[in-house]
């Protein structure tokens, strides 16, 4: 479609209105962190905030509308105890506008491949997902290894991966954030808040336009935080390591409660002399 070059010139622009903090309409991000810290949770977390228009993450009230979120990882037992955790912390109200507007599929028993070819019936996994993304406000794949058949190293095919995404998001207008594994180098390094910790190759980052990321507290975090060894692994770092559109966002310390629930944390630096005193 071509851009009305004399509109654009005379015409002010429409209010941008993100769906996440940097994060516009029609865009693909992603969340990349190392196994097991809790992206998973994060996303079903921010997936209520959508629907519920919910500040369970001290980021804010959302632009309301549907959620889709899309789990090929963990399947309906998993996902009964983490929306189990999440419902200890909504009125009955606040239940009930997230079910309206939340759709979660579990896909575990299936090989979603959204680089698989259209069958000579038209059908295809792309397409199924796109049905479910329009009207939905923002979407959730997790994990992006579980929806392609792909090497993650071939940038040909993984440019083709996030063009098909890319271009879904653009036809429905819908947010598409896909949830990805950190490279071992970055998690050993401690690089996990850096563009460069997604693993494979460097396109799914380069081409999607936000990307954030949780990372753990490391030794030196817990000295600095006055956090002690034996609570260290329940405090988690988000942030965004890449962001085209809109104002800088300041990361944030969640704390993983009973269940697994991400809450805000509170945190500030020791004074010297003082040994780590937060307790969960």
């Amino acid at each position: 479609m071509a851009v009305d070059i004399i509109g654009c010139y005379s015409t002010q622009p429409k209010p941008r209105e993100y769906v996440l903090p940097g994060l516009l309409p029609g865009i693909v991000g992603s969340i990349v962190s190392p196994g097991g810290t809790g992206k998973s949770f994060l996303a079903l977390t921010l997936a209520h905030c959508v629907a519920g228009k919910l500040d369970l993450l001290g980021l804010g009230a959302f632009n309301h509308g549907r959620v889709v979120y899309l789990s090929a990882e963990d399947g309906g037992e998993i996902l009964h105890e983490r929306l189990y955790a999440i419902g200890a912390k909504l009125t009955q109200e606040q239940r009930q506008e997230c079910a309206n507007n939340l759709i979660i599929e579990d896909l575990c028993k299936y090989t979603p491949d959204l680089l698989a070819p259209v069958r000579p019936d038209g059908s295809s996994w792309l397409a199924a997902v796109e049905r479910i993304a329009n009207g939905a406000k923002l979407l959730f794949l997790d994990t992006l290894r579980s929806f392609h058949t792909g090497d993650e190293n071939n940038g040909n095919q993984m440019a083709a991966l996030v063009g098909h995404i890319r271009a879904m998001a653009a036809r429905t207008n819908c947010a598409i954030v896909f949830l990805h594994h950190a490279s071992k180098a970055a998690v050993m390094a401690g690089n996990g808040d850096l563009q460069q910790a997604s693993r494979g190759s460097s396109v799914l980052t380069d081409n999607i336009r936000w990307q954030t990321y949780l990372a753990g507290m490391t030794t030196d975090e817990a000295k600095t935080y006055g956090i002690r060894e034996d609570q260290r692994s329940y405090f988690v770092r988000f942030g965004i390591s890449k962001q085209n559109y809109g104002a800088p966002f300041d990361e944030r310390w969640f704390r993983r409660r009973e269940g697994g629930i991400l809450e805000p944390a509170t945190i500030e630096k020791a004074r010297k002399g003082k040994g780590g005193g937060h307790e969960l």
